[in-house]
């Protein structure tokens, strides 16, 4: 759908309000953000389950391993807060293109990728194009649905997201064992290309923002170092161990830069996180929980995908289909938000998602063992999803309706970092404390898939180290209900949109 020229009613003195909300265009732009969302997530999901047989062909260590992983999620964290300022300065669709055709290329070309360190390499510039992505993606949403329908259009992007999570561990886990770890990356190719042509026929740019801000590039460098500073101590602690110079130069980096951060953020005249928005406890407590639950849910297919693999000796497919109960919750119950957030109060919803995982991951912990039911496991992993899919709705309603229209794209950024922000630290955090407490000669054994050769004494110290991460989850979790419960109330959707 190509722009006529015309500049639309709402639109002028650089706000963005739903343009013919009540006709096609909504639809048509969900249908954009939903390939993009899907692509992202699958990718994301795929690689969970493919990580041993990427490591084996590489011959990685532990600490290589996870940063193919970590190095995604950092980046694309970081850079999710700077291109939210971006999208809000230079125009949505422009961004959103661009990413998603810089996430296809480094796709493409990590499929050739002759080492370890070229494809984190790479993973760091696919992480760049899919922030972009990410970034731009709810809050072209909530520019085109009116405030009444927004619960619907973001519930159907959630519903999209999980689906494409469910789809990515068997997709990994069948493309790796039958062509091979590059065609992992190498599917994301032809759908990119179908989103990069369609999404330029559908978008319509927005008019032009009447003053220009610029860029926080000094608060980017900044929050880059100390986060990354953070990641690293957490990643390397597992295997050096808390007193090694690695992990106290990350501690420190973290230590001196987050504060400057802070600094630098009260007195820039852009800048990258908007500390006003953080006044708003409309605001603040929905994205605490944010982080909270994607800290507490997104270790799980993850932990267990490799624990099927090197406990059991089952393929990756085989794995990838063990652990879809936990995105098989999301994609029942994203649906089910977007219906009820329109009856029922958003702050209702999101706690009682909340409880949901936290049920889940209490099972979790109880029927992890060396000779565990795959049933009570499935159910687990099934509750912690159900949970997962009636809070992110609402939740990110509450967060998406608490700002001005002008302010989303830094609003959703920040929502989109905290988020991304509790994946990495939930898959350093759980990897470090697995691994913490393992002898040299087991520091890989999580990578190693089916060529694991483990002894039952072996495993059950694996087990013990399980155990304490999933409890670590469990308390985040219990965090995240308290975050919630303490968001102002509101009744439902419908009065959404307003501001602050």
């Amino acid at each position: 759908m190509k722009d006529d020229g015309t500049v639309r009613a709402g639109q002028q003195q650089g706000t963005e309000q739903p343009v013919d909300a009540g006709g096609l265009y909504p639809w048509l732009v969900l249908t954009v953000t939903s390939l993009g969302a899907f692509l992202i997530m699958v990718n994301i999901g795929s690689l969970n389950v493919a990580l041993p047989e990427v490591s084996r062909h590489f011959h990685a260590d532990a600490l290589t391993s996870s940063w193919i992983l970590l190095s995604f999620m950092l980046v694309n964290t970081i850079l999710i807060l700077v291109f939210g300022q971006v999208s809000d300065i230079f125009g949505r669709k422009k961004l959103y293109l661009s990413g998603m055709a810089l996430f296809t290329l480094a796709s493409l070309a990590i499929g050739f990728a002759p080492n370890a360190g070229v494809l984190i390499a790479l993973r760091v510039v696919q992480a760049a194009g899919g922030a972009f992505v990410i970034v731009n993606t709810t809050a072209l949403i909530t520019d085109a649905f009116p405030a009444n329908r927004l619960g619907t259009g973001l519930g159907i992007n959630v519903l999209t997201a999980s689906a494409a999570q469910l789809l990515g561990p068997v997709v990994g886990g069948l493309i790796a064992g039958s062509w091979g770890w590059r065609w992992v990356f190498w599917f994301n190719v032809p759908i990119g290309i179908i989103a990069v042509l369609w999404g330029s026929w559908v978008l319509r740019p927005a008019a032009a923002r009447p003053v220009r801000e610029r860029v926080d590039g000094l608060g980017g460098v900044l929050i880059f170092i100390a986060l990354g500073g953070l990641v690293m101590a957490l990643s390397e602690s597992g295997d050096l161990g808390w007193s090694s110079s690695t992990v106290d130069i990350g501690l420190l980096l973290f230590a001196v830069f987050a504060p400057l951060f802070i600094w630098r953020e009260r007195r820039a005249p852009s800048p990258l996180m908007d500390l006003q928005l953080l006044r708003s406890r409309a605001f603040l407590m929905p994205n605490l929980a944010t982080f909270l639950n994607s800290f507490a849910r997104s270790a799980v297919v993850l932990l267990f995908a490799l624990f099927f693999q090197f406990a059991y000796s089952m393929s990756a497919f085989e794995a990838g289909l063990r652990v879809l109960p936990s995105v098989i919750g999301m994609l029942i119950m994203s649906p089910v938000a977007g219906f009820l957030t329109r009856r029922y109060s958003t702050k209702l919803l999101a706690s009682m998602g909340l409880l949901i995982s936290m049920a889940g991951l209490l099972l979790l912990l109880i029927s992890v063992s060396p000779d565990l039911s795959y049933g009570l496991i499935a159910a687990a992993m099934l509750l912690v999803g159900c949970g997962a899919g009636l809070f992110l709705t609402p939740n990110t309603t509450d967060i998406m309706s608490s700002v001005p229209s002008h302010r989303r794209g830094v609003a959703n950024g920040l929502r989109s970092m905290l988020g991304n922000m509790g994946q990495v630290l939930s898959t350093a955090v759980t990897l470090m404390i697995v691994g913490i407490g393992l002898p040299s000669r087991l520091k890989d054994v999580l990578y190693s898939g089916a060529a694991a050769d483990l002894t039952r004494p072996d495993l059950i110290l694996i087990i013990h180290g399980y155990r304490w991460a999933i409890a670590a989850l469990l308390i985040a979790t219990l965090l995240g209900l308290a975050a919630s419960l303490s968001r102002p109330g509101k009744q439902t959707s419908e009065g959404a949109g307003q501001g602050i």
